[in-house]
């Protein structure tokens, strides 16, 4: 087991899409972990969720969070990532940019536009986490 360099873990985070787990907390501290689609902005872990969904109701709460990437094939690796989530309020084009760019990563810039356009719109939230602790380590089951 080794540990990753920042330039390592955000190689892995990127260079193939990997679904990200995100751990938000209830009013009453229960957890909850939901998948999500990312992408990063330089070192800044960028996402988009419905305001309605019980994560994005969580992160206007309490904007604390934890994410996890890992890939499950041997050797094993995985990244988790600590910080605090903030809700951006971007323009109708910014908020179309980053669910597009998003979603260009999971389903290919054929479906992009589509998904960006269907995941844009103004009952969304863009979401920004500046990792304040980044744990990322490979080669599990060397």
């Amino acid at each position: 087991m080794q540990d990753m360099t920042p330039l390592e873990y955000q190689h892995f985070m990127l260079d193939r899409a990997r679904t990200a787990k995100l751990a938000t907390a209830s009013a009453d501290g229960r957890p909850h972990v939901a998948p999500i689609w990312f992408d990063l902005d330089g070192e800044v872990f960028v996402f988009n969720t419905e305001a309605t969904s019980l994560k994005g109701k969580h992160i206007q709460r309490d904007g604390r969070v934890s994410i996890c990437v890992d890939d499950d094939t041997p050797p094993f690796a995985f990244v988790i990532i600590t910080g605090v989530a903030q809700i951006i309020t971007p323009t109708p084009e910014e908020l179309v940019y980053w669910a597009t760019r998003i979603a260009g990563r999971y389903m290919g810039s054929a479906l992009a536009e589509t998904y960006g356009k269907r995941n844009g719109v103004p009952s969304e939230l863009l979401v920004r986490v500046t990792p304040s602790k980044v744990i990322a380590r490979s080669g599990l089951a060397d």
